[in-house]
């Protein structure tokens, strides 16, 4: 087979999963053309396949040099003309089977060597005849304008995947050409976006988009959905370590008996004694504060600390608990003698900062959130959830682009635990569950889901899919620049990597160590990929492979700025015009 015109050589070595061809010189032309095509031999990460037999074994040229690399340097000066390719043995095909990764036969020396044509790569992406085939169209081979490359919708959502990649390197674009891929071919697909920077509706325009102070589709999420750590830690920065004072015991009995007193709820009635400070359950925050308030405040005609009651209380006037207006007393006499001021102060440091929070309007997606508000809720849980999951849009996307910061981590991490709780508890369900998946993809992972204690909640919530998510239905993207600062456990947990370009070396060493099938000469490729064009390896596509994903439109709103034709515009700028800047800064409100 040496008169063929894809011969490219022979194999002088075998060790492991790694081979060493020399190639051949008698090869009439470094770029032959088969079938109309020309082909570079022996190019860094393109594809050869060695042939024994009806065995094709296929790899990866990952280094090519004019010397082998077991002779010794001054021998191999007198072969200066020849080329050696090492190679990375990913997988074969037997006969007429479908390709399949790993090694069962290895190859032996001198066994022959030949560039992989387009008709080699469509035998082993395969192509997709039908919807139920599961393959999803990602784009071109970087070696081919007429080769699709396939992924299998079932490993990369369910085996979790990531989409990585500098500013600037296509990244936003691919998350958009992936997830219209899904919404396109399967009909009846199950998407949330979170998006923390508002950038993909103008990409999804069929999407529901949901968006603090949105007038059609508002961004509820109510504040009784957290959990009760969560709860003291975002009304009063209290933590699970602070179990032990008095007055954090106190709260939460409050809470839980808040709770049970509201178990006739639309979504079905809930057995009291089944109901924790934990459970999500509406109550009123506001009522909360106002009878704290009341307690530390009040003025009784008795001293007695135990007979103080609202019977004896000196009160002036009532106040509106729903509007944050305190009741008000006669003040305490400074003699021994009635009014006697309340001696019950357990309570001190956490109503002022309640009281804080409560009146911070940043908050109001939380504290007022409209039919959700408290026990007096016209809407439950069901609703939330089908707005969210469960209703014929296909994707839907959370705008947190309006969330404060400082609450993201809190916020993101009480959307994903509700998420995974239906998922869970619904798993055999028919609406939902294993019934029908869910994919939660989280745009700009690194800011909320760091290695820092400063994304505990977000975090651990995350995390919790990526290692038991898939056994419910439910399936996870992270989309980041900076993949070096992501959590461990999520990164081990990603079955398919779709990295775009990267410069910084700690991020390329990360999707190095984590990536499957050991790919590093593909990897090494990540600093010089061109805009658009990602290395993808991992469970969900038949070879590791650079792949161009096409350019989409409607495209999201995460471009640069026209700097130049901005600077080199007039301008006539006045002080009025800087006014409603300061204003929402100071409102943080758009």
């Amino acid at each position: 087979m040496q008169n063929d015109v894809t011969y490219l050589g022979k194999i002088i070595r075998v060790d492991s999963n790694t081979v060493e061809v020399e190639v051949s010189a008698s090869i009439p032309s470094s770029s032959p053309i088969i079938n109309g095509k020309i082909y570079k031999l022996g190019q860094i990460g393109t594809f050869v396949k060695v042939i024994a037999g009806n065995i094709s074994t296929f790899g990866l040229v990952e280094s090519v040099s004019n010397t082998p690399s077991n002779i010794d340097s001054t021998i191999a000066l007198c072969d200066i003309g020849s080329r050696y390719l090492s190679v990375h043995l990913i997988g074969e095909k037997v006969g007429n089977r479908k390709f399949e990764k790993g090694i069962g036969l290895y190859p032996t020396i001198n066994d022959e060597v030949h560039i992989v044509t387009d008709e080699d790569l469509l035998d082993i992406y395969g192509k997709a005849e039908s919807t139920e085939d599961g393959l999803l169209a990602i784009g071109k081979h970087a070696s081919s304008d007429n080769l699709n490359v396939y992924l299998d919708i079932h490993k990369l959502v369910l085996r979790h995947s990531a989409i990585l990649g500098s500013t600037g390197s296509g990244k936003s674009n691919s998350v958009v050409a992936i997830l219209k891929q899904i919404c396109g071919q399967l009909h009846n697909s199950r998407m949330l976006l979170i998006d923390p920077h508002g950038e993909y509706a103008s990409a999804f325009p069929t999407a529901k988009v949901f968006r603090i102070g949105d007038e059609r589709n508002p961004l509820y999420i109510p504040f009784w959905l957290m959990n009760f750590d969560e709860l003291m830690f975002f009304l009063v920065g209290a933590k699970s370590t602070d179990e032990q004072k008095p007055e954090y015991r106190r709260f939460r009995e409050i809470i839980t008996q808040a709770k049970k007193a509201n178990c006739h709820l639309e979504a079905g009635d809930v057995n009291p004694n089944y109901i924790t400070a934990d459970s999500p359950i509406p109550f009123n925050i506001r009522k909360i504060w106002y009878d704290i308030n009341r307690e530390l405040n009040a003025t009784y005609s008795i001293a007695d600390m135990s007979k103080q009651t609202s019977a004896n209380e000196c009160l002036i006037k009532e106040g509106a608990p729903d509007n944050l207006i305190p009741a008000e007393f006669q003040p305490y006499s400074m003699s021994n003698q009635a009014p006697y001021k309340s001696k019950k102060q357990e309570m001190y440091s956490y109503e002022k900062k309640l009281l804080a929070r409560l009146k911070d309007s940043r908050y109001d997606f939380m504290f007022d959130p409209g039919d959700y508000k408290d026990e007096t809720t016209s809407k439950d849980l069901h609703n939330l959830l089908m707005d969210w999951i469960g209703g014929d849009e296909r994707l839907t996307i959370l705008d947190l682009s309006n969330v404060p910061f400082e609450v993201m981590d809190v916020t993101v991490g009480l959307i994903t635990r509700f998420v995974y709780d239906s998922m869970f508890w619904g798993r055999n369900e028919p609406n939902t569950g294993r019934n029908r998946p869910l994919l939660i993809a989280y745009e700009e992972a690194h800011s909320y889901l760091g290695k820092n204690n400063n994304t505990v909640y977000a975090r651990e919530a995350v995390e919790r899919i990526f290692k038991e998510g898939r056994k419910f239905g439910l399936g996870a993207i992270v989309i980041s620049q900076r993949p070096s600062e992501l959590s461990e456990t999520i990164l081990a947990q990603v079955g398919t990597f779709i990295a775009l370009r990267l410069t910084n070396s700690s991020d390329q060493s990360i999707v190095k160590s984590m990536a499957p099938d050991n790919m590093n000469s593909l990897i090494n490729l990540l600093p010089s990929l061109r805009i658009g064009e990602a290395v993808i390896v991992g469970e969900a596509i038949s070879i590791p492979s650079r792949v161009r994903l096409p350019l989409q439109s409607p495209r999201p709103d995460s471009s640069d700025p026209e700097l130049v034709a901005s600077w080199i515009k007039e301008y006539d700028s006045t002080h009025d015009d800087y006014k409603s800047v300061v204003t929402k800064i100071r409102e943080q409100h758009f």
